[in-house]
C-alpha cells in the first residue's frame, strides 16, 4: 500500500482496507469505468475516494473529480469522509435547500472535488458557477437510487457537461439495476460484492397486531425492545409524522427523518440518533441506504415496502459489519403480504402489559459555533470539562458542523449547563447554548 494511504488510513483510524476497496485500488489502474456493487456499510466511500486523492494534481486549480449522490446527507457523509483524510485538496458540497449564493461565493476558491446532489450539481453548471474543463473523474454515488428519485435528467445534463474521456465510477448496493445510456460507459469493469446469498446476522420476524390499526402493536414492541436503537420504516411521509404523534402522546423517546423537512432538522434527527438522545428513528427509504447510522439493533416495517429492493435496502440498516440484528414485519389482521417477504417468519409474541422504556442516558445541546468559527471537538471537550465542571462519562458525542455544533451530555444535566455556561467563551467568542430539540 502507498505510504500515502497509509497515512490517511491511520488519520481516519483504519488498520487496513477491505477486500472491496483492495480490488477496487487494483481496478482504478485501468483506463475503464467502474461499477463497483456492495452491500451498505461495507466502505464504498472510502473505496473511490482513496484513489482518487492519489490522481489529484495540486497544480491544478479547477474541479478535478465531480461526485454526485442522491440526497444531501449522503453528499455531506461524502465530505466528511474526503476532510478527515486530512489531504491538502479542497473540498466543497452543493445540495438543494443549502443557499445557491454561498455555494457560489465558495465556488470561487475552487475545489479541487466537488460534491453533491444532481439537481444542484446540474444547476451550478447552468450558472457556470465552475469549469468543468479540468474534470477527469466523475462518481455516481448510489446512482440507482437518484435514478428513483427522478434526477435522470439532471445527471445526463450533467454527464453531457463535461468533457470526452472523464472517467466514469457508479456504486450501488443494488444487484439488479439498468444502467441507462445517456451514462456512455467505455468497457464497463464490474466489481461485485454482494453477497448472492446473505450472509448477514439477521434474524426476521413478524408481529400480528389485533387490528387494522398497527399503532398498538407498533407502541408494544418498542416497549418489549426497551432501550434499543430501532428505525421504523414507513412508506409515506404523512405516516411517519403520525406515528410520531402517537408515540409522543405515549411518553416514547423518539424522532422523524423524511424528504419534507428543513435540512437543518433533518441532521438534528440523524445527529441526536447516532449519538443516542433517541433510540427511535421514524423515516421513509430515505434512511434505507448511504447513510452512515451505526449500531442500529432493529429494523421494523411499520408499512411494508412496495418492492423487493426497498426491503433489502431496509434490512441492510441492521446487522451490519458482523453485529447481529432483526428486522420485524408489522402486520394487519389479514393483510396482503408481498412475495418476496416469507410468510414463515416467526411470530414475535409481545408481552400483555407494555412497560415504557426508560429515557435515553443522552440529551444533546445545541452550541452556536462550529468549524467557520474555527471551533473544533478538542475545543468543546475542554470547554465542558473545564468551564462546565462535567466528569468523563458526563460527555458524550459531539459533531462539529459548519456554524454549529451538537454536544451530547448526560441527562438531566442540560439546563444546568446551559445557565452555567451563559456567559462564558470559547476562543474568546461569545458563545450561545440551548437544548437541542
Amino acid at each position: 500500500m502507498q505510504s500515502k494511504n497509509v497515512d490517511i488510513l491511520k488519520k481516519i483510524g483504519i488498520q487496513e482496507l477491505n477486500e472491496m476497496q483492495i480490488s477496487c485500488a487494483n481496478q482504478w489502474k485501468e483506463k475503464n469505468d467502474l461499477l463497483l456493487l456492495s452491500p451498505t456499510g461495507s466502505g464504498k466511500t472510502l473505496a473511490f475516494l482513496l484513489p482518487i486523492v492519489s490522481q489529484l494534481n495540486p497544480n491544478i486549480k479547477e474541479v478535478q473529480t465531480l461526485i454526485l449522490s442522491p440526497a444531501r446527507e449522503l453528499s455531506l457523509q461524502i465530505e466528511s469522509v474526503f476532510k478527515s483524510m486530512g489531504t491538502d485538496f479542497k473540498v466543497n458540497c452543493c445540495y438543494g435547500g443549502h443557499a445557491m449564493q454561498i455555494e457560489k461565493n465558495n465556488l470561487k476558491d475552487t475545489p479541487a472535488v466537488l460534491i453533491g446532489t444532481p439537481g444542484r450539481i446540474a444547476d451550478h453548471i447552468r450558472r457556470e458557477n465552475f469549469d468543468c474543463r479540468n474534470i477527469n473523474t466523475l462518481v455516481l454515488d448510489e446512482f440507482d437510487k437518484s435514478l428513483e428519485l427522478g434526477f435522470q435528467n439532471e445527471m445526463k445534463e450533467v454527464v453531457e457537461a463535461l468533457p470526452n474521456g472523464v472517467r466514469k465510477v457508479l456504486t450501488s448496493a443494488t444487484q439488479r439495476i439498468k444502467i441507462p445510456e445517456f451514462t456512455n460507459l467505455y468497457q464497463l469493469k464490474e466489481i461485485n460484492f454482494i453477497p448472492k446469498h446473505s450472509t448477514l446476522a439477521l434474524s426476521q420476524k413478524k408481529v400480528i397486531a389485533n387490528d387494522k390499526d398497527k399503532l398498538s402493536a407498533l407502541f408494544n414492541l418498542i416497549c418489549f425492545l426497551g432501550d434499543q436503537a430501532s428505525l421504523v420504516f414507513c412508506n409515506h411521509r404523512e405516516a411517519v409524522e403520525r406515528i410520531a404523534d402517537h408515540l409522543y402522546d405515549e411518553d416514547i423517546c423518539c424522532d422523524i427523518f423524511h424528504g419534507g423537512l428543513e435540512q437543518a432538522d433533518r441532521e438534528r434527527a440523524l445527529i441526536k440518533f447516532r449519538n443516542g438522545s433517541h433510540q427511535i428513528l421514524i423515516t421513509t427509504d430515505l434512511a434505507s441506504r448511504g447513510l452512515d447510522i451505526p449500531e442500529i439493533k432493529n429494523v421494523i416495517h411499520y408499512q411494508l415496502p412496495r418492492v423487493e429492493e426497498a426491503f433489502v435496502h431496509r434490512n441492510g440498516r441492521t446487522a451490519r459489519m458482523k453485529a447481529e440484528g432483526t428486522s420485524y414485519v408489522i402486520l394487519a389482521q389479514e393483510e396482503k403480504v408481498p412475495e418476496f417477504i416469507s410468510k414463515d417468519l416467526e411470530i414475535q409474541n409481545l408481552p400483555a402489559e407494555a412497560i415504557i422504556p426508560p429515557l435515553p442516558k443522552w440529551e444533546t445541546l445545541y452550541v452556536d459555533l462550529g468549524k467557520k468559527d474555527k471551533i473544533n471537538k478538542v475545543d468543546l471537550v475542554g470547554f465542558f470539562f473545564k468551564m462546565g465542571k462535567l466528569k468523563k462519562d458526563e460527555l458524550g458525542k459531539i459533531d462539529v458542523l459548519d456554524h454549529s455544533s451538537y454536544v451530547a451530555v448526560q441527562r438531566g444535566l442540560g439546563k444546568k449547563l446551559i445557565g452555567k455556561l451563559r456567559a462564558e467563551r470559547i476562543k474568546k467568542k461569545a458563545v450561545r447554548i440551548m437544548q437541542a430539540y
